[in-house]
Parts: structure tokens; sequence; C-alpha cells
């Protein structure tokens, strides 16, 4: 009864690769855009007592999130099995962010979407 729910090695394999393009490449579009603006203004994804804190320069912080985000897409492409892991406690990060600021609940439900996929990448990785 096991061995009739688990996946081929090659469904397993389709799905990982699916999942590493996806985790590789949303988070350095995502970031390279922290800088380019032409998806979204990012800077209203961050509360505005985040801001506060932050003295005013929640532009800045939102550039930094930016490179940490190529760097995970790159991670993601090289040690998917670590990285992964990473990026799901990333997206945690951005729901309770989300979470914090009316009207963006529609979003952290799919970044809770997206962490799910990022647990499975990392459960799916060769070691």
């Amino acid at each position: 009864m096991e061995d009739s729910i688990q996946p081929s090695a090659v469904a397993a394999n389709q799905a990982f690769q699916i999942l590493r393009f996806g985790f590789t490449v949303a988070p350095i579009l995502a970031g390279l855009d922290k800088f380019l603006h032409l998806l979204v203004d990012w800077d209203k994804y961050l509360p505005s007592t985040a801001n506060d804190v932050l003295g005013g320069h929640g532009h800045q912080f939102m550039m930094l999130v930016g490179v940490i985000e190529i760097i995970a897409g790159i991670g993601v492409f090289v040690k998917p099995r670590i990285f992964a892991y990473i990026v799901a406690v990333w997206l945690l990060l951005i729901i309770i962010n989300l979470l914090m600021i009316p009207g963006y609940y529609d979003i952290a439900l799919r970044d809770l979407g997206l962490a799910l996929g990022a647990l499975a990448l990392g459960r799916l990785s060769p070691k």
C-alpha cells in the first residue's frame, strides 16, 4: 500500500525542476523590480510603523530586500535543499508583514501557498 502513494522518481524530479525554476526566477525578478518598480510600487507593502522605525528610509530598506531576494533566487538554483527552506522562512516573514497592513490579506494568503511550495521544494531536493 505504501508504494502506491509514492510518486515515481521521474514525476518527483519533474516537480522538483518546476519548483526550482519558479523559486529561482520569481525571487530574482521580484528583487530586481525593487529597483525598477515596473510591476508595482513595492514601498506600499511596508507598514507605516516599519517606515517610522526605519527613520523614513523604507525605500532603501525595500532595496535591501531586493538584494536579499536576488541572492535567495540564486541560492535556490545553486543549493535548493538549503535555500528552499530559507525562502520559506522569508515568505513567512513577508506574511507577518502583510498581516500588519489592512487590505493585503489576500496577498498574505497567496504567499502562504508560495511558502508551502518552497517547503515542498526543500523536501524534493536531492541531498
